[in-house]
């Protein structure tokens, strides 16, 4: 199920997608990139490969059969320490509510480009550097940015998907509406990701 060849150029990266299809194209984009590629089409062996190989970051589809990308995700949080991001097809309220709460880099929504995928793959894996750093150490500045970058991360999957826009013109549509009603791009990505759980709770 790994990839394996010559040392990487930018990092150990987990994907995991029970599309054999996204998973074949995954692998050979971020190959491309730069990236040494682990790659499983199930959670289970996810879980194995992660524990095998401790990957630097991983990018995991959420439904699949067996264990979901969320009980890969707890693992990678809870017992690897390893951050990770989600790509899905499914951007549904109690879906982005999860998202948010395990904590994930960033949110990406099917049907995307390897080419709109990449650079988000890229900033996601200096902020896990970033993180990796700080590992036992006291909470220093950058973390406000870790956050800020977090949040916005999120409410651009939520856009891409709602709007069917690029990932720059989500950015872009955030930003614009942040200027318009006078409020920090963190507030206005904050208000986006609230509205949808908002939606997924259950007194909505």
């Amino acid at each position: 199920m790994a990839t394996e060849g010559e040392a990487p150029r930018k990092g150990k990266i987990l994907v995991v997608d029970d599309d054999r299809l996204v998973l074949a194209t995954l692998i050979h984009g971020l190959t491309a990139a730069g990236y040494q590629v682990i790659d499983a089409d199930n959670g289970d062996d996810a879980i194995l490969l992660a524990r095998q190989h401790k990957p630097d970051l991983a990018l995991l589809d959420i439904r699949m059969d067996g264990k979901s990308g969320f009980d890969v995700a707890e693992y990678l949080r809870e017992v690897g320490h390893t951050p990770f991001l989600f790509l899905s097809a499914f951007s549904d309220p109690d879906t982005v509510a999860k998202v948010t709460q395990l904590g994930a880099l960033a949110y990406l929504v099917k049907p995307l480009e390897v080419g709109q995928i990449v650079p988000t793959v890229d900033a996601a894996f200096e902020r896990a550097r970033v993180l990796s750093r700080q590992a036992g150490a006291a909470p220093p500045p950058q973390e406000a940015g870790d956050a800020l970058s977090q949040i916005v991360a999120l409410a651009i999957g939520v856009l891409m998907h709602r709007f069917s826009l690029t990932r720059g013109e989500a950015l872009a549509r955030l930003r614009r509406h942040a200027g318009a009603e006078g409020r920090s791009l963190r507030a206005q990505a904050e208000r986006v990701v609230q509205a949808v759980e908002d939606l997924a709770s259950p007194e909505a």
